[in-house]
């Protein structure tokens, strides 16, 4: 399985970099920044994530959403959150 989603994911990566590079206001920038005395280069993340589907459904099929789950934080999470000045263990407080 993860050489089919290895794969999948070079091969979505490839068409988001050919379609980048194809696209002619990406050379006209490029171009002027050439004109300028500069040299310029691109470089884009995807971040390509893949979810298997659950045997036996089909793609319109109906199902009862789960209830939401509370996300595990780490305790990196927690300080780059707190370098954020974003508190998480906090309770929700209603505003009026």
């Amino acid at each position: 399985m993860d050489d089919v989603v290895n794969r999948l994911a070079r091969e979505m990566a490839e068409a988001i970099s050919a379609s980048v590079a194809a696209d002619p206001r990406i050379e006209a920038c490029r171009e002027k920044g050439r004109a300028a005395g500069y040299e310029m280069r691109l470089s884009l993340e995807a971040v390509i994530g893949f979810a298997s589907r659950q045997a036996g459904s089909s793609p319109g099929a109906t199902t009862t959403p789960e209830s939401p789950k509370s996300p595990e934080i780490s305790e990196n999470d927690r300080r780059f959150l707190r370098s954020l000045r974003i508190a998480v263990d906090e309770t929700a407080e209603e505003v009026e």
